[in-house]
């Protein structure tokens, strides 16, 4: 079992580092006292491999907390628990200016005391832990996105990359364009098979309805440019740190011209590597 404690300064991203260890198929668990870890950890061995990822976010602050963590560290190497540390750190500026945004107070902030002091007092504080600690991932100056590449730089697997999710959705224009999209397109330009008769009754799905609307010189030339939009985009999102994108494909109706394209779209994008579904939200309608 893969153990990941989650500590560091207030205010260095904790929370969101958590965050970002759930989409690397970690289980969660903010604020567990340090004298709960061996326990939590004998529940999760005692699930047969449900938990095999685990990320605990502590505060070590507390009286004995050093010791307790230390102790525990021993433990759950004693349960053959892979036990690493991650500390989030940051600079004292960037942590008073986050403080000053949120306008929450530090947890060692005294009375009438500013927040620069209490900063520094933690750091000397939890020196020890940083000593001790696996990975130490500075914040002050990362993106979201530069933070989610860090921490899969540190913490995935050898040799694996960061995926995008592709959602390809073909839908009416209609019945409402999906709230959820990234990116829209419109196909109501084509050549419309609904006006066809023996083609009215099938899907952007049946062959004849497909070869109907590539056989569209308009159809050919702006899958195209959607090809090479896409090669484009894809890699700047995943960098960006985005791991979901929804791309709506639109038709009056969604049964025909938004069903093929979206479908051929999807083929694409699967033959270049890219991890894509295709959903046809109207077709039905």
């Amino acid at each position: 079992m893969d153990f990941l404690i989650i500590t560091g300064l207030s205010g260095a991203g904790k929370s969101r580092a958590a965050d970002v260890l759930e989409d690397l198929d970690y289980y969660c668990v903010d604020n567990l006292p340090v004298a709960l870890m061996p326990k939590f950890a004998e529940l999760c061995i005692a699930t047969g491999g449900r938990y095999e990822k685990v990320a605990l976010v502590t505060d070590v602050r507390a009286k004995n907390g050093f010791d307790e963590l230390l102790k525990t560290l021993d433990q759950l190497k004693d349960m053959n628990c892979a036990c690493r540390i991650l500390y989030m750190d940051a600079d004292v500026p960037t942590i008073v200016r986050r403080y000053k945004e949120t306008r929450r107070p530090h947890p060692l902030a005294k009375r009438g005391g500013s927040i620069e002091e209490a900063v520094y007092r933690e750091i000397d504080l939890l020196a020890p832990i940083r000593e001790r600690a696996d990975f130490i991932v500075n914040s002050s100056e990362l993106t979201l996105g530069q933070l989610q590449g860090r921490l899969f730089e540190l913490i995935a697997p050898a040799g694996s990359k960061r995926k995008l999710e592709v959602t390809v959705e073909a839908f009416g224009f209609k019945h409402g364009v999906p709230l959820d999209a990234d990116l829209v397109f419109d196909v109501r330009f084509l050549p419309n098979p609904y006006y066809i008769q023996e083609l009215r009754p099938l899907t952007g799905l049946d062959r004849p309805v497909a070869q109907y609307v590539f056989d569209s010189s308009d159809a050919r030339t702006f899958m195209q440019k959607i090809e090479d939009l896409l090669d484009f985009l894809l890699p700047l999102y995943v960098e960006e740190g985005k791991l979901s994108l929804l791309i709506a494909v639109g038709c009056t109706g969604g049964r025909h011209r938004s069903v093929a394209i979206a479908a051929a779209l999807t083929e694409y994008l699967k033959a270049k590597g890219v991890s894509a579904e295709n959903i046809n939200r109207d077709i039905k309608k």
